[in-house]
């Protein structure tokens, strides 16, 4: 990711104008989202139902695009990168995992079929996107996984047992939330580590003016999420081997020092 787009404001005017410019086919698919987005903003003000109500309308029309997959090819490609990155990184059979923001198991049914029977437990807004979830299993043949999927209305993760995840994942579901959501989740994973454990996020990264597209997706400065994650007595730090993969979020790990 060069600086130049790091610095870049894409909810500023002149970046807006600059981007039709070059892209003009892409102004009416634009407006009709924004027209889309501000009547569910309008009738849903909290951010868990409207972005719920965001994934059952994008579900509807297809799901790996829904989670931000262009084509089946790149759905595979990204949960292939997550899955390598995280096994690269000590993930084992016999850990217990929870995947925050599972969506349809672009990643998910990769873990399934790495972890042993039960322990793999994956949470998410949408209904509409778990029952797609339900499908990928079915696909994959991975029923006997017995795995886990629940869905959730907030990241207080209190219905989960203490200290008994050896791994908590989330891509790609920060970058789509406002810093109470974020903090929220940040307040309460340490409860749920095993000792040992880490928690990795991702996220859309900025070097300049924190900010919103749309309400749905969220950009910040790596120095704002450790801030949070150590104001809730968590060690944290910027992942410089995932910068190396082709994805244009960064991550960060956080552990629980108790």
């Amino acid at each position: 990711m060069s600086r130049k787009s790091l610095l870049t404001n894409r909810a500023g005017l002149t970046h807006k104008i600059g981007y039709a410019v070059r892209h003009p086919a892409r102004i009416t698919p634009y407006v009709q989202r924004a027209a889309r987005d501000t009547w569910l903003r309008l009738k849903h003000p909290d951010h868990v139902a409207y972005y719920r109500a965001v994934m059952a309308s994008d579900a509807g029309r297809n799901p790996e695009a829904a989670v931000g997959s262009r084509s089946h090819e790149r759905w595979l490609a990204l949960g292939e990168m997550q899955f390598d990155y995280l096994t690269e990184h000590g993930l084992k059979p016999g850990h217990r995992m929870l995947d925050i923001g599972c969506g349809n198991l672009r990643a998910g049914w990769r873990f399934i079929a790495h972890l042993d029977a039960g322990n793999y437990y994956g949470i998410d807004i949408s209904p509409d996107i778990l029952i797609s979830a339900k499908q990928t299993l079915t696909t994959y043949e991975l029923q006997a996984k017995l795995p886990h999927l629940t869905i959730t209305q907030n990241l207080t993760l209190d219905f989960l047992p203490s200290a008994h995840f050896d791994v908590v994942h989330a891509h790609s579901v920060f970058s789509h939330s406002p810093l109470g959501v974020i903090d929220e989740c940040l307040a309460h994973v340490g409860r749920i580590l095993a000792p040992g454990g880490f928690f990795d996020f991702t996220f859309d990264r900025t070097e300049g003016t924190e900010h919103q597209v749309l309400r749905e997706d969220f950009y910040y400065r790596t120095e704002t999420l450790l801030h949070l994650a150590r104001k809730h007595g968590l060690e944290a730090r910027f992942m410089d081997d995932w910068e190396k993969r082709p994805h244009g979020q960064s991550k960060i790990r956080v552990n629980n020092p108790a």
